[in-house]
C-alpha cells in the first residue's frame, strides 16, 4: 500500500467494514512501523507512532477513501488549535478547542491512580446551520453585487465564492475527535489498556459522527501500544433520539417554559448596540454601497471561524483579517452572554436542562441506579446495555448549549459573578469563563475519580478544556480534588431535579438583564 494512501472509517455501514478495518491496520503497521522486527517491536510500544498516522487523518470522508497526507495541521493532539492565538481564542463557541492554562497542575497526581473516567464532548468544528448558511450565501451575494471595488484586506472578496455547508462535521472537525480519541487513551491509559469506553451520543449526525471519529483515534492508538484488536471494534454508540418527544440527557427540549425564555438575546442585543455599530460603520465605509447592517456585521465576523475550520488543516481564513484583537474580544464576550444568559447560570432554568445528565453522572460514579424525574431516558437508563454500571470509561457527545447547562447543573464556574450585559469583563472578572473556555468546538470536560495513597475515600477531579476547576462546593484540596461523598453531597439542587416543576409554565419568559 503506498504510503500517500491512508484507508479511513467512516461512521457510515458499520456492519460492512471488516475489509476496510483490514486495510486501516495494514497501513497502520506499514506506513507507521519500520519492517525491520526489532525496530517493529519497539514502535508499536509507543505512542508517537499513533499520533503521527492520525496527524495525517485531517482529509477525511465518510467510508474508506484513499486519501493525500495534508500540509501541517493547525490541530494537534497535546494542545489542540494553536494558529493565530492572539484572535483565534476569541471566538466564542467557534473557536476550535485548545488546551487552557491550568493554574492547578492537569497532571494525574503522584500517588493517585485513576479508576474511572468520564469525557463530556461538544461534536467538532461543523459548517454553519442551514439557517445561518442560507443568510451568509445572501450576505456574500449582496456584497458582491453591490459593491464594485475590493481593495486592501477586502480583496480576496472579489473572487470569493461561498461555499459553506451546512450542519455536518468538516475533515478539520473530524480529525478534532481523533485527536480527542488519542488524548483520551493517552491520559487514561492504565485504564484504558483492559477497557473500551461505553460511548452515546446524542441523535443528530455531526454529534454521532464525532463519537465514530473519537473511537477511531482511541483504538488506533491502544493497537499502536501493544494492545489487543479489540473484536468490539467500531465500538457501539448507543444515539439518543432529539426532539420533545423524546427524553434525552444530552440535548434540550422537554421544557417548554425553557424553551421560551430569551434572556440570551436580550443580553446579547444589550452588548451589541456598545460595539458592533463601530465596526458596521468601519465596513461600510470600506465598501462603498454595501449598506451592511449590525447583524450582517455579526455574521462577517462569523465567517471568519467557518472558513477556518472548513479549511482541512484549520488555516486562517481571510474574513479573520477584517477584524482587530479588540474586536474579536468584544465579539468572544458578546457569544460568552449567549451562552451565560441562554443556557447557563444566568438563564433561571438553564441549569436545570443539565440536571438528567449529572444525575447519571452521579449514577455512573456510584455504580447505583439513576434516579432522576427530569431528562433522563428512563428506558434506557434502566438496561445495563444501554446504560452500563461496570465501565471505568465513559464518552458522551452532545452540542455547546447542552454542555453550558450540565457545567452550570455541577456547580461548576459558581465563583463567577453575574455578567455584565453593558460592557466587556475581563478574565479575572469573569475567574475564567468565557463560550471559548468551555465549549468550543471538541470541547472536551473530563471528570476523574482516583484513589490515592493515604486515603481511604476515592476522590473527584474535574477538567474543563485541560483546566483543573477548583470544586469550590465541596471543599477541594490544593490540587482541585473532592472526596467522591462530598462531591455529591454538593450537587444538592441536582439530585432535587432543579427547578424542574417549572417548565410546565409555558409563558416567556423576558426578564430584563442587568
Amino acid at each position: 500500500m503506498s504510503d500517500e494512501e491512508i484507508p479511513f472509517l467512516g461512521p457510515d455501514h458499520r456492519e460492512s467494514r471488516k475489509g476496510d478495518r483490514s486495510r486501516f491496520h495494514q497501513w497502520l503497521f506499514e506506513y507507521l512501523v519500520p519492517q525491520r522486527p526489532v525496530a517493529r517491536t519497539l514502535a508499536v510500544c509507543t505512542t508517537a507512532f499513533a499520533v503521527v498516522a492520525l496527524s495525517l487523518w485531517a482529509i477525511v470522508s465518510i467510508g474508506t477513501a484513499n486519501v493525500k497526507r495534508p500540509p501541517e495541521s493547525c490541530d494537534n493532539v497535546n494542545h489542540g488549535y494553536d494558529c493565530r492565538p492572539d484572535i483565534s481564542r476569541y471566538w466564542g463557541q467557534y473557536s476550535p478547542y485548545f488546551k487552557i492554562p491550568s493554574e492547578i497542575s492537569p497532571d494525574i497526581p503522584d500517588n493517585c491512580r485513576v479508576s474511572f473516567a468520564q469525557v463530556l464532548s461538544r461534536h467538532g468544528a461543523r459548517d454553519p446551520t442551514a439557517g445561518k448558511s442560507a443568510s451568509y450565501a445572501n450576505l456574500i451575494h449582496r456584497l458582491k453585487s453591490q459593491v464594485q471595488v475590493f481593495e486592501g484586506d477586502f480583496a480576496f472578496l472579489a473572487d470569493y465564492q461561498y461555499e459553506l455547508g451546512q450542519d455536518q462535521l468538516t475533515k478539520f472537525g473530524q480529525k478534532q475527535l481523533v485527536n480527542l480519541g488519542v488524548d483520551f487513551f493517552n491520559r487514561y491509559q492504565n485504564v484504558a489498556v483492559a477497557e473500551v469506553p461505553f460511548i452515546r451520543a446524542s441523535g443528530q449526525k455531526r454529534v454521532v459522527d464525532s463519537g465514530y471519529y473519537f473511537s477511531q483515534g482511541f483504538h488506533a492508538t491502544k493497537v499502536a501500544n501493544g494492545g489487543p484488536d479489540d473484536p468490539r471494534y467500531p465500538y457501539k454508540i448507543v444515539t439518543i433520539t432529539e426532539g420533545p418527544a423524546s427524553n434525552n440527557s444530552l440535548s434540550h427540549s422537554l421544557c417548554p417554559a425553557f424553551e421560551a425564555e430569551n434572556t440570551g438575546f436580550i443580553a446579547q442585543g444589550t452588548f451589541a448596540s456598545t460595539f458592533v455599530p463601530n465596526i458596521t460603520a468601519r465596513l461600510n465605509a470600506e465598501l462603498t454601497n454595501a449598506n451592511l447592517t449590525d447583524q450582517d456585521a455579526i455574521s462577517m465576523m462569523d465567517l471568519c471561524p467557518f472558513e477556518t475550520v472548513a479549511s482541512p488543516v484549520g488555516k486562517p481564513s481571510s474574513f479573520c483579517a477584517l477584524f482587530s484583537q479588540d474586536e474579536w474580544k468584544h465579539y468572544d464576550y458578546y457569544q460568552t452572554l449567549g451562552k451565560y444568559y441562554g443556557h447557563g447560570w444566568g438563564s433561571s432554568l438553564g441549569p436545570t436542562q443539565g440536571v438528567g445528565f449529572a444525575n447519571e453522572l452521579i449514577s455512573r460514579l456510584t455504580g447505583k441506579q439513576v434516579v432522576d424525574h427530569t431528562s433522563v431516558n428512563n428506558t434506557l437508563d434502566s438496561n445495563p446495555k444501554t446504560f452500563p454500571l461496570d465501565r471505568g470509561l465513559y464518552a458522551d457527545f452532545s452540542h455547546d448549549n447542552d454542555i453550558t447547562s450540565i457545567l452550570a447543573a455541577l456547580g461548576l464556574h459558581n465563583s463567577t459573578p453575574m455578567l455584565s450585559p453593558t460592557r466587556i469583563m475581563t478574565g479575572e472578572e469573569t475567574r475564567g469563563y468565557s463560550a471559548a473556555w468551555t465549549v468550543p468546538f471538541a470541547a472536551r470536560t473530563f471528570i476523574e475519580k482516583m484513589q490515592c495513597q493515604g486515603m481511604e475515600e476515592e476522590l473527584v477531579r474535574v477538567l474543563v478544556n485541560g483546566r483543573v476547576l477548583p470544586l469550590e462546593a465541596c471543599g477541594s484540596d490544593a490540587l482541585g480534588k473532592c472526596n467522591l461523598s462530598s462531591f455529591i453531597g454538593s450537587l444538592s439542587f441536582t439530585q432535587s431535579g432543579g427547578l424542574w416543576d417549572r417548565c410546565l409554565d409555558n409563558a416567556a419568559r423576558t426578564s430584563s438583564v442587568t
